[in-house]
This record gives C-alpha cells, sequence and structure tokens, in this order.
C-alpha cells in the first residue's frame, strides 16, 4: 500500500524527544515550547508565536482573541475544511461565503467586497492545498472597510506571497502541525502575530482563561486547555531545522507527477505557479471532469493499494451547517465541482520516487 501521506522524521525528532523523556519535561511546561515559538515566529517574519494542541484550536483562539462574536459576520470560502467556519460559528458569529478560483482553488478575491456588509468584522483567508491567496486585494479591502484579517495558513508552511512568508499577513495567522503537514509535531498548531496585547489574550485563551496576576483558579472569562506539550514542541524544533529540505522536497514530488502526468486527459493538475507565488503543493491534487470519473479513478487506485483522499466539502451544503438554518439557497458552482470531482493522490514527504512511479503507472 503506498499511502496518501508518510511523514518525514529525518533529523533531530528522536533527540530531542528524547531529551524530553530524560529530563521529565513531557507537558505543557518545559523549553523547548518556548523555543519552538520563538523560532517559528521568526520564521515566517512575527514577533510572537503562540503553540496550541492543534490548527482548529488556534482558529478558536484567532477568532475570540479578535473579539469576534454574536451578530459579526466573517467572509470566508466555501471550498475549506469546516475549522474556520466551526470556529466562527460557535464563537456566534455569521460565516458569509465566496466561491473558489476555478484557476488557482482557492477563494475569489473578486467576491469578497460584494458581501461586505455593516455587520462584517473580518475576512477569514484560506490557503488552499499549495497556492496562497491573492493577498494584495485583500489587504486593500481590509483597510478600506476596516476589518480584521486571520490568515489560515495551515498548509503554508514555508511558501511565499510576493516574496512574502505567509501567516505574516493580516491581524492574526494560524498554522497547522498534523502530519501531513511540512511540519509536523504529530497534533499541534500555532498562532503568530504582532501585536503584544492580542499575543497576551491569545496565550490566556489556551490556558482556561487563567488570569497573569492574582490568585489561581479565578477566572473572569471562558477559554480552552488547547495546550501544545514540550514533546510535541521537541518535533516541531527538529522539523523547523529540516523545513527548506521539506520544500524543496514536495516541490520535487509535484514537479515529478505536473511532467509525467502532463497528457492525462479528463483531469486537471495543481496550477505550478501564478504571477505572485510558486506552488508548494502540500497535496498535489486532481479535479476530474466529472464526478462519475473522479469515482472511477479512485476507486481503481484503491484496487491498485493507492491511497487517496476526497477534496473538502463545501461550507454551505455541510449538513450540521444546513440544521442551523446557515446558507440557505446558496450555490456556489466552482467550490461543488472542486469537492465533488477532486482528490489527491499520494504526496507526503515520506514518498520515493519509485513510489511516485507506481502512482503514476496506475492513474495511466
Amino acid at each position: 500500500m503506498i499511502p496518501v501521506n508518510t511523514p518525514l522524521l529525518s533529523g533531530n525528532e528522536l533527540k530531542y524527544v528524547s531529551e524530553c523523556i530524560e529530563t521529565g519535561w513531557i507537558s505543557s511546561e518545559g523549553p523547548f515550547i518556548s523555543r519552538f515559538e520563538t523560532q517559528f515566529a521568526q520564521y515566517v517574519n512575527r514577533r510572537h508565536g503562540i503553540a496550541v494542541a492543534n490548527g482548529s484550536a488556534a482558529l478558536d483562539i484567532a477568532v475570540k482573541g479578535l473579539g469576534i462574536g454574536t451578530g459579526d459576520e466573517v467572509i470566508m470560502p466555501s471550498f475549506t475544511i469546516i475549522s474556520p467556519a466551526q470556529s466562527v460559528v460557535t464563537a456566534g458569529a455569521t460565516p458569509v461565503l465566496v466561491d473558489s478560483d476555478p484557476v488557482t482553488w482557492n477563494m475569489d478575491v473578486s467576491q469578497i467586497e460584494a458581501k461586505i456588509t455593516s455587520k462584517t468584522k473580518a475576512i477569514l483567508v484560506v490557503h488552499i492545498y499549495g497556492l496562497p491567496v491573492d493577498m494584495d486585494p485583500v489587504l486593500a479591502l481590509c483597510e478600506k472597510y476596516n476589518l480584521k484579517l486571520i490568515e489560515d495558513a495551515a498548509e503554508m508552511h514555508g511558501q511565499t506571497y510576493k516574496g512574502k512568508m505567509c501567516g505574516s499577513f493580516g491581524d492574526i495567522s494560524i498554522f497547522s502541525f498534523y502530519p501531513n503537514k511540512h511540519i509536523t509535531t504529530g497534533e499541534g498548531g500555532m498562532l503568530v502575530c504582532n501585536d503584544e496585547n492580542l499575543v497576551e489574550q491569545c496565550k490566556k485563551l489556551r490556558n482556561l482563561a487563567f488570569e497573569p496576576k492574582g490568585r489561581r483558579f479565578i477566572h473572569h472569562e471562558l477559554g480552552w486547555n488547547y495546550r501544545m506539550t514540550n514533546l510535541q514542541a521537541a518535533l516541531g524544533v527538529a522539523q523547523l531545522e529540516k523545513i527548506e529540505y521539506h520544500i524543496q522536497r514536495k516541490r520535487e514530488i509535484g514537479t515529478s507527477y505536473s511532467q509525467k502526468l502532463k497528457k492525462l486527459a479528463g483531469f486537471q493538475l495543481p496550477l505550478e505557479k501564478t504571477d505572485y507565488a510558486e506552488n508548494i503543493y502540500w497535496v498535489f491534487g486532481l479535479v476530474a471532469d466529472s464526478e462519475e470519473q473522479q469515482e472511477a479513478m479512485v476507486k481503481k487506485l484503491a484496487e491498485a493499494k493507492i491511497g487517496t483522499r476526497p477534496f473538502f466539502w463545501c461550507m454551505h451544503e455541510q449538513p450540521v451547517f444546513k440544521k442551523m438554518g446557515l446558507f440557505e439557497n446558496e450555490t456556489y458552482p466552482v467550490a461543488e465541482k472542486l469537492a465533488r470531482n477532486g482528490f489527491y493522490i499520494p504526496s507526503g514527504l515520506g514518498l520515493s520516487d519509485e513510489d511516485i512511479d507506481k502512482v503514476v503507472s496506475a492513474i495511466i
């Protein structure tokens, strides 16, 4: 079986985790946590990093930390994982959706301004699969309408937009360190920002909203237990040391697939680059001409013991949100096509060149 993802743990992971065990620093306190926060924030050109349990936790904290709540609207893509919308909804706010760009698969930024109302509090951009959102128009809208910007860069470790690191835009940015990411801590996430007050609020929210001063166990607001462990942070520090190689390897995998599948009929391949970014190939996706074609290909690959995973499902078609009465009679045709016809093939960092050839052979 060639799985859809295999992580690469080829650096100091074992050494640093062993150090945690030998010293007893295995919980949410320990030297690797602050080390990982500092080094990762510096890597993406931010002043502060806040390590948390996972990327979804980071989104919860980002939304609440910015004061987004009941009566507020947040503009975001329909085509994404559920986490951003879930964080907005559970905060009491309303997600307002836009369709996708058919070429980059990211949110169509030309549709954002028409969705802005007096209730709009923020724009939440989600960089999808390998290319970043076109950020200049988004930044201009945030300035024009005095909106907050949340940047979900969960899949974009090391990616840049016009030479500037993804994760360095907006009021606050988040990352995920799930095993299929360029940097993994098993489970884990990070918020990065520059605002001193915001970072203190986020640190407070990840730790059950303990007050920084005064008697312990007296709480004036609700937070979460969203802390990262020192064991996870140790993995993160080791992974960050190898990030440039990981980016290089991801692009090698993407380029190899692109060249070997360029004559594949009936499927859209990922765009190799735009005028503002080169694809980082977090995953290598394919979009079939029809849903039936997608299903047939996925079935055949499974029979050949090659793992695949479907694309995200649209937010406006999520049963849980329909039960809440959200997104009634809304349709986003590009997002719907991506969700129905898209899937990605093995593209993890542990993939060998031999594996790539086997996948390509099976597809063809």
